[in-house]
């Protein structure tokens, strides 16, 4: 079993650390275990935690007032997150944290990690270079919602999640649901585009499985935007 100061050692942002501070970090770390679909911290929260993701994996969920979701993150091990009032005090966190399967996390409080990120300049600059990379994911999103028509955001998902399903079955391991929060449409909207993709004969889907049979005329859809679909 892969300790916490060993995780630390691999993340990019808390190598930049001299061992004997990130054995010091690890001490004052709190653990915790989530069931599947059970959350961390909600829409509205002031939270001021970041949090390092050592198993199973944690979304971070967008809702709206009528009850849709969009998933804009999905950490996995060895991926770091923080609640917006880390850096800025009362803020608001913007999703809900919430653990897609059975996961453990070690938590931080800004109290505990500020001192760090003051007296190391390293520190704070691998943090703020994934600020930024998280910052330009969701710059992307935006421009997929805003641009893309959702056909072709479901040919994405389709292409990205299921890549050994060319040619082949595998196990339909989204729902309707989870497809449609990943894309930010409606689980009636995702029902009607896959039976549109398989009498296109672009997949061929059943309960249980999915096969790829056109991978090119997905990436053909995938590539559409709003003007040409």
């Amino acid at each position: 079993m892969v300790s916490l100061s060993e995780w630390l050692a691999k993340n990019p942002i808390f190598s930049s650390l001299p061992e004997r501070e990130r054995l010091e970090i690890a001490r004052t770390a709190m653990s915790r275990k989530y069931a599947e679909g059970e959350s961390l911290a909600f829409y509205g929260d002031v939270w001021p935690y970041l949090f390092l993701v050592t198993a199973g994996s944690i979304q971070a969920i967008k809702e709206s007032s009528e009850g849709r979701s969009l998933i804009v993150l999905t950490l996995e091990p060895g991926e770091l997150f923080w609640g917006l009032a880390f850096f800025e005090d009362k803020a608001p966190l913007p999703v809900l944290l919430q653990a897609q399967s059975e996961s453990m996390v070690y938590l931080w409080s800004r109290d505990q990690l500020l001192p760090w990120l003051l007296a190391n300049g390293r520190f704070s600059w691998e943090l703020s270079r994934l600020m930024v990379r998280r910052m330009m994911r969701a710059s992307t999103i935006v421009e997929e919602l805003a641009f893309k028509p959702v056909a072709s955001r479901l040919a994405g998902l389709l292409l990205d999640h299921y890549q050994d399903a060319a040619g082949q079955p595998v196990p339909r391991s989204l729902t309707l649901d989870q497809m449609a929060a990943h894309i930010g449409t409606t689980r009636e909207m995702v029902c009607r585009l896959l039976y549109r993709f398989s009498d296109q004969e672009l997949i061929h889907i059943t309960r249980t499985e999915f096969v790829l049979n056109d991978k090119s005329g997905l990436i053909q859809l995938r590539g559409q935007d709003a003007d040409s679909a």
